[in-house]
């Protein structure tokens, strides 16, 4: 099976959720004896030297990038604001990168392109007039639903006029593209839920992001008055940033103060100045730091004070995988089984959140059975084996499904 993924950002190094998405899934199918090609945008903000990958990065018979420039330019925002366009969405038209995934489809034949979360949707019309292949949306988010909690947690009246104006086209380019796609994937089931709920009606299934568990192996954490707390995400996504901003405003000073030997460490790619020249008592900011999962070892407790964003936090399964209590808010733990007290201490406010702190330095043992537990509920979740598997036998469903003749090629039966 011949697979083309179309990619907005070039998935390595592994430092975000949608990198280790691509990467991991594509490791599979290529192990599974797929042959597969990679179209991606190497934008600016997260530019990739492609000349340094690694030798075991090997999973694609041939790489394709674009550079691209679309970072978020005043100008063109305030111009959005009288186009019909979604100018979320219209940062990721390139005529570059169009031209690039024509040349492609002219010479090659695929039987299935994936496009990697929403922001691919303006080349599915290209596809569609050079290619028979079939289409599937991996959506790793519900995009408008990150940017409407976005904007129901800003506090400015007339910041929060301008994103919800942007959040509504979003929604509706969103809704607007259900018929574009022969399948859609998503990466949790309480996503596909959402779209379906909001008038999805072709082919949908749930299916994890997989992860190899030997890349995480596990070191005994620490936890009592000395606790060692870990942050760690991209620091130039603003659920992350808002989040971080609302523990360090809100929490810090009483945990400090309570537990004075308590010290908690930031790490994440793109820290804002801002905070790389924060000076607070106890809290150490790393800035991006080379190998995510030796950071995430190194903390007995991982913080996830998240109130928007959508879909699934790949740093709380890595830190479930390694043994580490989880304490989180519901918005962040969306999308993984865990019940509270057994695989996670979830906290939705400043009281909460310090008495799960409070927890950890004071029941040292049944925070270490929460670590213990997380880890095997983390292992029968997401291995990568299995998660390849499902999305391979989507694929193979839909070459003998006709989504627009239905002759003799049924719809595919998969469940999430």
């Amino acid at each position: 099976m011949k697979i083309l993924f179309l990619c907005k950002k070039f998935p390595y190094p592994l430092k975000d959720g949608e990198s280790i998405a691509v990467s991991n899934l594509c490791k599979e199918l290529k192990a599974k004896g797929c042959d597969l090609t990679l179209l991606s945008m190497n934008t600016r903000k997260h530019y990739s030297d492609t000349s340094a990958l690694p030798a075991d990065y090997n999973y694609f018979s041939e790489i394709h990038t674009v550079d691209i420039d679309n970072s978020i330019k005043p100008w063109k925002a305030l111009i959005s604001l009288f186009a019909g366009d979604s100018y979320h969405v219209s940062r990721f038209r390139s005529e570059a990168f169009n031209t690039k995934l024509i040349n492609l489809l002219q010479r090659e034949t695929f039987d299935i392109i994936q496009l990697e979360t929403l922001y691919l949707a303006p080349y599915v019309e290209t596809i569609r007039l050079y290619s028979k292949a079939k289409v599937v949306m991996r959506a790793h988010n519900v995009e408008h639903e990150i940017w409407e909690r976005i904007t129901q947690n800003t506090g400015s009246n007339l910041r929060k006029l301008y994103l919800s104006y942007l959040t509504r086209k979003l929604r509706q380019y969103e809704l607007d593209q259900f018929t574009a796609y022969d399948y859609l994937i998503t990466l949790t089931d309480r996503d596909r839920k959402q779209f379906v709920d909001k008038g999805y009606h072709n082919g949908v299934s749930a299916a994890p992001i997989g992860f190899d568990m030997n890349c995480y192996p596990y070191q005994k954490p620490k936890f009592g008055p000395s606790l060692s707390i870990g942050f760690i995400g991209s620091l130039d996504w603003m659920p992350n940033v808002e989040g971080l901003n609302w523990f360090l405003e809100n929490c810090w000073s009483e945990i400090h103060e309570r537990w004075p030997k308590i010290t908690l460490h930031i790490a994440g790619r793109n820290t804002p100045t801002s905070l790389l020249q924060l000076k607070l008592p106890g809290v150490v900011i790393h800035g991006e730091v080379p190998d995510a999962a030796e950071f995430i070892n190194r903390h007995g407790v991982m913080i996830v004070p998240l109130f928007s964003g959508s879909g699934m936090r790949v740093k709380i399964v890595e830190g479930m995988m390694m043994g580490k209590v989880i304490i989180s808010t519901s918005v962040g733990k969306e999308g993984i089984e865990v019940t509270d007290r057994q695989h996670i201490l979830l906290a939705e406010d400043r009281e909460q959140f310090i008495k799960a702190i409070k927890y950890c330095v004071e029941y040292p043992d049944s925070a270490m059975a929460i670590g213990l537990n997380a880890q095997k509920n983390a292992e029968d979740q997401f291995d990568s084996t299995n998660a390849a598997q499902k999305i391979l036998d989507i694929y193979r469903s839909l070459m003998t499904y006709d989504r627009h003749t239905m002759k003799n090629s049924p719809e595919p039966t998969l469940t999430p």
